[in-house]
Parts: structure tokens; sequence; C-alpha cells
């Protein structure tokens, strides 16, 4: 008889979130990480938990917009389990509207939000006020919402562990070991590039992103977004920037984009002009073709199932996509949308 029934393979936030959502059911859980935790993109800075714009609305913005509600209950219950804190907070965001039309649209979204985010948080058109941490906004005009949650990535990471060691998963890091009952990878970029092979066809890939960390208590404040540049306050006085999306690049580690990540923060924000600069980060990030979550079933191969595709939204979708999972491979329910199977994908 196994002694384990669910093997999860991938020591990043979707692994150790399918970890945990098999372990708090009863499940005897293996997790299996051949490097360390948060090898691969799950070990960067940001953890901007940002919802998409209330507009177009299709499976993956209602499965977004449940897993961006549920998130504050569902890392509350890891803290409970492990006692470790992984810095979660629904702390809002800030986007400056460049012009008129950019604010007629963001009217249009903040009604359309009205409907199709259920009651569960705003998206509200708001006059700027020229406060210290607020970005300059040509219009005169801001986008608040009330959905964007933040957390610290290695210190969820750490969470989850702590939850999982209370449960008595097995957790076999930086090596090898045998895989038992159903199976779950969860790994990354190098998945991806697994997956793409087996089936003759590209599926996904790395997209190589940097961030930076510096130092700045704003802990309690919202969450910036201008021009695609995240400005995330953490609870330990730091301040994340991230992040580029590279398909092309000439080293793997930091480079001269880091530091153009930081002179636009700080030409947004000028209260950061003296922030000390902690760390710069780069790592792969992994995206599927799809865009969204691969999540489901691994098409002939029984057992084996697929947690992959985080990207730019996986801290935010993980908690969501490991329950789907957990309901997938514990009791053979089909929760998540079928657009995120590896045979939708597959066409």
């Amino acid at each position: 008889m196994a002694s384990v029934d669910v093997t999860v393979r991938g020591g990043g936030v979707f692994g150790l979130a399918c970890a945990w959502a098999c372990a708090r059911r009863g499940a005897r859980v293996r997790l299996i990480e051949p490097a360390r935790i948060g090898a691969g993109a799950s070990g960067g800075l940001v953890g901007a938990l940002a919802p998409h714009a209330p507009e177009g609305w299709n499976p993956l913005k209602d499965y977004q917009l449940r897993a961006l509600s549920s998130a504050e209950g569902w890392w509350a219950a890891v803290e409970a389990a492990g006692g470790v804190d992984p810095g979660y907070l629904r702390s809002g965001r800030l986007q400056p509207l460049a012009d008129a039309a950019a604010v007629e649209l963001a009217q249009l979204r903040a009604a359309a939000a009205q409907t199709l985010w259920q009651g569960r948080a705003d998206w509200q058109v708001v006059p700027a006020t020229g406060a210290e941490w607020e970005p300059a906004s040509p219009s005169g005009w801001l986008v608040r919402d009330t959905l964007t949650a933040r957390l610290s990535p290695r210190r969820a990471g750490a969470a989850l562990v702590a939850a999982l060691r209370a449960k008595g998963a097995d957790l076999v890091i930086g090596q090898e070991a045998p895989e038992e009952g159903a199976v779950i990878h969860a790994t990354g970029a190098a998945g991806l590039a697994d997956l793409s092979a087996v089936f003759g066809r590209t599926l996904g890939a790395g997209v190589k992103g940097q961030a930076v960390l510096l130092r700045h208590n704003a802990a309690s404040l919202p969450q910036i977004y201008a021009g695609g540049l995240h400005v995330v306050p953490h609870a330990d006085g730091t301040v994340a920037i991230g992040s580029t999306s590279e398909t092309t690049w000439a080293t793997e580690g930091p480079d001269a984009q880091a530091d153009d990540l930081i002179a636009r923060a700080r030409a947004l924000l000028p209260v950061l002009a003296g922030a000390e600069v902690l760390e710069r980060w780069a790592g792969l990030r992994p995206r599927a073709k799809s865009r969204g979550p691969l999540a489901g079933a691994w098409p002939g191969r029984p057992g084996h199932f697929v947690a992959n595709g985080g990207f730019k939204i996986g801290f935010a979708m993980a908690p969501a996509v490991a329950e789907g999972l957990a309901d997938l491979v514990l009791d053979g329910q089909e929760s998540l949308p079928a657009s995120f199977s590896v045979a939708a994908l597959l066409g």
C-alpha cells in the first residue's frame, strides 16, 4: 500500500499551494523540489495580486475574481496552520489616468465593475490629491480599486512550507524522491518546455522578468500601477518594483533593465528618490500559450496532472487553481475552467 496519496513536483507557489490544498483535506502528500523552495519565479520580489480590468468578461477574469475574493481567508488558514505570516494585505491600487479619453474609459469600467465584480470590490475614478504616495496624473484623476492585494513571495513560500510541515507532509528539498499516488507537475518554465517536447508543439515558454527591492516604509499604503510598472509596498518596510517581460535576453541575471525600473519608479513617485536599493532580481516566469493558467489532467498520462502557466498572475491564482486541482485529483470533480486544461491548449 502506498504511503503517499499525492506527489507534487515543484516548490514554487503553484506546487506548494497544490500540496497544501490536498494536505488540508487529509491527503498524504509528498512534495519534491530538487533545487530549493522558490527556485524559479516564485522566489521573486513583487507579489502583486492585481485584477484584470472589469470589461471583456471571460472565464479567466471570472475565476480570477473568485480567486482574489477568497485569497484573504485562504492565506489566513495557511498562517494559522504553520504560524508564518505570508505578508498578505488587501491594499488596493492606484492608477494615474493620462487624459480625458482614459478618464472616460475608466468611468465605463467603473460602471461595469458594479455588475461584474458582484459587490466584492470597487473600481472607482477619484480626483488626485497630490499626496506623497500617489502617482502624478496628467488628467488630475486616478483609478482606485479595492480588489488588489499583495503578499511577500518568499514569505508566502515559507508560510506554505510551515503549514505543510504542520500537516505532516513529506517535503523533499534539494534531492529526488520516488513518486507515489497521483502526481501533480508544477515545474514552472522547465515544465512548460517538457510539455512542449512531449506533445511536439509549443505550449508555452519562460519569459524573463526583472524586479528591484527598495528600502521604504509604505507598508499600509496601496499599490501603484502605471505604464506596466508595479510599485508594491510590503509589510517589512520595503517596496518592490517590477517587472520586465523579456522574451529574449543575453544573461539570465539582472542587467541594465533593472536600473531602468528604479529610474521609472522614482520618476513616478519622487518620494522613492533616496530609497536604498536592497536587491535586484531576475528569473523566468512560465507563460502558457493561452496566457492563462495551465491546470488539469495530463492528456494520455493517467494519474498525472499539470499546474503551470502562472506568469504574471501566479500568486493571485495559485489558491484557486490549487483547490480546483485538489477537487480533480482527490474527488474526480471538474471545477477548473475548461479553458485552463492542457487538452484545450492542444485544441
